[in-house]
């Protein structure tokens, strides 16, 4: 259920993200989240893409967003970054989603 859920978001911000609109400003600010390791190879501003087309970055993308690139959709945003791409889920993407992701993204060397 979260699955469609999400996949409902997406489809209903797939629109705006195809034009480049710019992201609508958050209702209240997010925590920012914990700095990149300097030596991690990808981050939460990676585009989606980047980290998919490693097999490591991959895993952790169906860990934390399962479905999310099999979507038809992911060809309109898989150039920006879980970070660009969070405003436009309608609260699907969480910051603690994004903190994990983050966590488990610094791991990859």
């Amino acid at each position: 259920m979260k699955t469609a859920m999400f996949v409902a978001a997406l489809m209903a911000a797939a629109p705006a993200l195809a034009q480049g609109t710019p992201a609508p400003a958050p209702a209240t600010p997010a925590p920012a989240p914990a700095a990149p390791a300097a030596d991690a190879k990808y981050n939460l501003d990676t585009p989606l893409q980047d980290i998919v087309a490693d097999e490591k970055g991959k895993a952790v993308i169906e860990k934390h967003f399962p479905g999310m690139i099999a979507l038809p959709e992911y060809e309109m945003f898989k150039a920006i970054s879980l970070t660009q791409l969070q405003p436009y889920s309608n609260g699907k993407i969480t910051d603690e989603m994004l903190a994990a992701t983050a966590k488990d993204l610094a791991e990859i060397k």
